[in-house]
């Protein structure tokens, strides 16, 4: 049975005091009139179990989008052998592992790159190593007064560029070898391909979208809490959520609950975080669950709301008229009951009341103590 929320004692008296303003508080036919038509039930048992159930969507635990970091033609993406048997390109759907070359744009250019760096270190170096030996020279023929100050300084300047030009031309190789290793887009996780949007023979600029991956190991369970529920929700907590398309049950922990709402939907957003080895949720898919308090409440008698009506003996007082037989007639007598909080179209009965008794569930504005009915289906 789900859970609504309690409705406020006024409202409910507003709505007694509307139906005996429409039907009349008491019945105005005399006594020894023909039985008044009213339905009859027999009071049950409220069972308050967990809570209130909360539609959520599955997400993958990880989702990455990958992109080109080095820009060019492609050409060369990773197969796999199709249901067919023959290889085709990765597609939608195919499992990747982490680290595995996907994609690969040419790497000529780049190598032109590196070659050229390369070359440019070795001239640095040289150049590095003769203005070292110079200044070794000039060090000597300083300390032997053979140079001047100056002199010696203009050899230290001279010795202080080739060092700077060689950290320079190295700095530039570098740049040149990691624009060659980026030529190919790697895999940074073992999951699903969700999308791929790259074609072999396409160009490929830096930073175009390649593949979105996805790790489904674990999954999320995503759904939002308003704010009066959202203090069942807590960390570490453990979740049951089921599936229409799947059989069975899945069970989780609370990990992640948002510190704010939303500001449209003014709900907070609750994770509930499911191992999913064997790949059977998938993202997209929608799961329920039911998030309350797991402590079983002691049944209590229960009654429909239309049952319920103002009291002739307490001003402030409710009432339910309860049935019996009386030489073989329906007989109905008010009986005066505290109400609770409602659950559905139902109305809790603290006192009052015992399980199974027949009650007036339609038609109690119509009649009054000790008035003779007639029970209509």
């Amino acid at each position: 049975m789900e859970k609504r929320l309690p409705i406020r004692r006024g409202i409910l008296i507003a709505w007694i005091l509307t139906s005996c303003l429409i039907g009349g508080c008491q019945s105005t036919n005399p006594s020894g009139r023909q039985p008044i038509p009213v339905r009859v039930v027999q009071t049950g048992i409220l069972k308050e179990t967990e809570g209130l159930r909360y539609s959520a969507n599955i997400d993958a635990i990880t989702q990455v989008t990958l992109a080109f970091k080095s820009g060019g033609y492609v050409d060369r993406i990773v197969q796999r052998k199709g249901a067919d048997g023959r290889m085709r390109i990765l597609q939608t759907g195919d499992r990747v592992s982490q680290g595995e070359v996907l994609a690969h744009v040419q790497e000529s250019d780049y190598v032109d790159r590196v070659n050229s760096a390369k070359a440019q270190v070795d001239q640095a170096q040289a150049n590095f190593d003769k203005a070292k030996l110079d200044f070794e020279r000039a060090a000597n023929l300083f300390k032997s007064d053979s140079y001047t100050k100056v002199q010696y300084d203009a050899m230290q300047a001279s010795l202080d560029s080739a060092t700077a030009s060689v950290e320079n031309a190295k700095a530039s190789w570098q740049q040149a070898r990691t624009a060659l290793a980026d030529c190919s887009v790697r895999s940074p996780l073992t999951g699903w391909v969700l999308s791929r949007n790259v074609e072999v023979g396409a160009l490929a600029g830096t930073g175009s979208q390649a593949f979105v991956l996805a790790d489904t190991h674990l999954v999320k369970a995503v759904f939002g809490v308003p704010d009066n529920r959202v203090s069942y929700a807590r960390l570490g907590s453990p979740q049951t959520i089921t599936t229409t398309s799947l059989e069975g049950e899945f069970h989780g922990r609370i990990t992640s609950i948002s510190p704010s709402a939303d500001p449209k939907s003014r709900v907070f957003s609750v994770e509930v975080t499911v191992p999913n080895s064997e790949n059977k949720l998938k993202p997209g898919m929608i799961a329920t669950l039911t998030l309350g308090t797991s402590t079983i409440v002691p049944p209590t008698i229960a009654v429909p709301l239309s049952a319920v009506v103002r009291s002739t003996q307490h001003a402030d007082g409710f009432a339910v008229f309860v049935v019996s037989d009386q030489a073989g007639k329906a007989v109905v007598h008010e009986r005066a009951v505290e109400i609770g909080d409602t659950v559905g179209n139902m109305i809790a009965v603290k006192t009052g009341l015992k399980a199974g008794e027949p009650i007036v569930s339609t038609g109690g504005t119509l009649v009054r103590d000790g008035d003779e009915i007639k029970v209509i289906p």
